[in-house]
């Protein structure tokens, strides 16, 4: 007979969260040895992470961290929003987002790299995988420097942590406006900050298919430059944040509503989950 009892069995479940079928047979086979059950367990884990390699990580959670005058934002994914409410998934990613920050790394690849106590955050999310048994991703980490922040994160159910995460980094003294332009981002979804931030390949690529899309519905030519420059600047009003039409007052761009309130926006980034 096993030298273990039902306490042992809960006790080790709530350590690690795994099944009761599965913690039984662990104790078993390590005769009652808490330690064995553990690293018994760990390899079983780790095994499944090797099978889940493949599996699509489309839920999770957004998470930011304020150190040393710099933000940085992250998205830690896994499989399903069963997990992504689970508290050991949420305190895996305090865990990741404490320890990314603390080197202020801009990429998933440095990130991983981060020291996490004794091992690296990769090989922390790894160890936490293998006990969740689904596939965890830290899939984005940015990191901004500026004078001020407002960080955003939006629920988009009240039953899950963030999903939408925004880092607004500005100088001035106006917070509220400042945060505003935070909902604003979270909502609105621009890829660049300013007009001058668009690459020029692809705004040319956008002059030549709206000049396509112009002659197509029968434009004149003499007034084809001037419908194409117009189609151009919706592009902008699209992707780039201070030409956007502000979501609270669509009369005003967003860089009227900053210049109003005597800030000026520096950079900022967003993290949808599984966008």
């Amino acid at each position: 007979m096993a030298n273990f009892t039902i306490a042992d069995i809960k006790a080790l479940r709530e350590q690690l969260g795994t099944g009761m079928v599965d913690t039984k047979k662990a104790l078993e086979e390590a005769d009652g040895d808490m330690d064995k059950a553990v690293e018994i367990l760990r390899l079983k884990g780790a095994k499944g992470n090797a099978k889940r390699a493949d599996r699509s990580t489309s839920e999770g959670l957004v998470a930011a961290r304020e150190s040393d005058g710099k933000v940085t934002l992250i998205e830690l994914n896994t499989e399903t929003d069963f997990v992504a409410k689970n508290e050991k998934f949420i305190a895996l990613a305090d865990k990741v987002a404490d320890a990314v920050a603390a080197v202020a790394a801009d990429s998933a690849e440095a990130g991983l790299d981060a020291p996490a106590g004794s091992q690296t955050v990769g090989q922390l999310i790894s160890d936490e995988a293998a006990i969740l048994g689904e596939k965890v991703e830290l899939r984005r980490v940015r990191t901004l420097t500026g004078d001020n922040f407002q960080v955003y994160l939006h629920r988009t159910s009240k039953d899950l942590p963030p999903q939408v995460g925004v880092v607004v980094a500005y100088s001035g003294d106006d917070a509220e406006t400042a945060r505003s332009i935070a909902q604003h981002i979270s909502f609105a979804n621009p890829t660049y900050l300013s007009r001058d931030d668009v690459p020029e390949a692809d705004v040319e690529k956008e002059r030549e298919i709206v000049t396509e899309i112009s002659r197509n519905e029968g434009k004149p030519e003499a007034a084809l430059p001037k419908i194409v420059e117009g189609r151009v600047n919706a592009f902008f009003k699209q992707v780039a944040l201070l030409d956007q039409d502000y979501a609270k007052d669509n009369k005003l761009s967003v860089a009227q509503v900053a210049k109003d309130a005597g800030i000026t926006v520096t950079d900022f980034a967003r993290f949808k989950v599984g966008a």
